[in-house]
């Protein structure tokens, strides 16, 4: 990272603690006009998000990544956020010329198997969509908080992406879990229902359940691995974390 580029993202820094976040993205979207964009993977923290840039109308793409394992609650609340909103969510899937010969060669759940594998899974299914999604972006607008994992305890609002080459916001970073429970009710914001039942950080149908008392938020995403590194591969901060 340049210097210019790293007394940019200071000055980003500075300006999010100054302003809202509905102001912080429309400042975003005039200064990278078509080239600010929004990953949602429907959880509370992503609805949160997407409320805010339908309901101010803001030039921000929003996209999902579709990787053909989800649980139907996450298709459910695909659907209900289009029709709440009149919105249009674009989508990227899976290579099938990655996907088709990693599938026949080691099965449907090899994810199971080996840490490499559920990694090669994470990487087609995930990874390399994201990657087109990200393409021709300066700005990639996030739901992460530093609650969610040791990780991403120091995570500040902006930070540079070196693996894909573009700047990361993270409005809601600092927030709790009330502070998103207590916006959702607030303005009725459709939400994933398995959150009501346990599961907190929801990806994947056979990778993800719901977490017990006292287990971090993490605990319910490859939980048969060692829980050391609870990551796919989409968010990689500072040092290769």
């Amino acid at each position: 990272m340049t210097e210019q580029l790293s007394n940019h993202i200071s000055v980003l820094q500075t300006r999010a603690g100054e302003i809202s976040i509905e102001e912080m993205l429309e400042q975003l979207a005039l200064s990278y006009p078509g080239q600010v964009c929004f990953s949602t993977s429907f959880s509370w923290e992503d609805q949160i998000i997407t409320h805010y840039i339908l309901s101010n109308n803001l030039p921000i793409k929003i996209f999902t990544l579709d990787t053909g394992r989800l649980f139907p609650e996450t298709y459910s609340v695909w659907s209900r956020t289009i029709e709440r909103y009149n919105a249009t969510i674009d989508v990227y899937y899976p290579d099938n010329s990655l996907l088709q010969p990693f599938v026949t060669e080691k099965g449907p759940n090899s994810f199971y198997e080996a840490p490499e594998n559920r990694i090669g899974c994470c990487h087609i299914r995930k990874v390399e969509p994201l990657r087109r999604a990200l393409k021709g972006n300066s700005i990639w607008v996030t739901g992460l908080r530093a609650e969610h994992s040791p990780n991403r305890h120091d995570l500040q609002p902006f930070e540079w992406d070196e693996v894909n080459g573009l700047i990361k916001y993270h409005p809601i970073v600092r927030w709790s879990t009330e502070e998103v429970k207590s916006f959702i009710a607030k303005y009725n914001i459709p939400y994933n229902i398995l959150h009501d039942r346990g599961f907190v950080s929801i990806g994947c149908q056979p990778c993800t359940r719901a977490i017990k008392q006292g287990e971090d938020f993490r605990a319910g995403r490859w939980w048969w691995e060692d829980s050391g590194k609870k990551e796919c591969g989409l968010h990689v901060h500072g040092a290769g974390i």
